[in-house]
């Protein structure tokens, strides 16, 4: 039971952060830090899909709501853990996860974190900003968005575990 109140706090602690703190930095137009994917990262390996879809839904829902962005967090949400399964089967250890522990940095390990959550980071941005501006034509400024924006919330989102995140026993 503790580790549901865990998770609720992380919930509530991501959507705070997102919303009322790096939605409101502007570094400049094609930068947006997003750090709620770092929440759908940190969720239990054995975690079922329809779950996984569920929260990500609701957490993304959180964040536009109060952040009038009309389902854009929670589309760039789903789509990352619809595909966060198949990412973690392309980088899975050879001898398979260990459900002890968490996928974080800290358990897994800088290289299996920085591919792993790389890239499940790069899809939710390319989605993210694909669907904001919802035109092909625009490929160049989506791109030009995604890479600086992956690139500084992923170090962000590294800060944030270190800050907040032990080491699982």
């Amino acid at each position: 039971m503790g580790q549901f109140y865990t998770f609720i706090f992380r919930f509530l602690l991501f959507v705070f952060l997102q919303v009322f703190i790096f939605n409101q930095l502007e570094i400049n137009p094609y930068v947006h830090i997003m750090v709620s994917p770092l929440y759908i990262m940190l969720l239990p390996f054995d975690l079922s899909v329809i779950r996984l879809l569920f929260i990500s839904f609701f957490l993304g829902l959180f964040i536009d709501v109060l952040s009038n962005t009309f389902g854009l967090h929670a589309s760039a949400l789903v789509f990352m853990a619809y595909l966060r399964p198949f990412v973690f089967r392309w980088f899975a250890p050879r001898d398979g996860y260990d459900t002890i522990k968490n996928p974080s940095i800290f358990d897994m390990g800088n290289k299996w974190f920085i591919f792993a959550f790389g890239s499940l980071l790069i899809f939710h941005h390319l989605w993210f900003f694909s669907m904001e501006s919802f035109s092909i034509s625009e490929f160049l400024l989506i791109l030009q968005k995604t890479l600086p924006s992956t690139l500084l919330s992923f170090i962000v989102c590294v800060i944030l575990q270190t800050l907040l995140l032990k080491k699982s026993k």
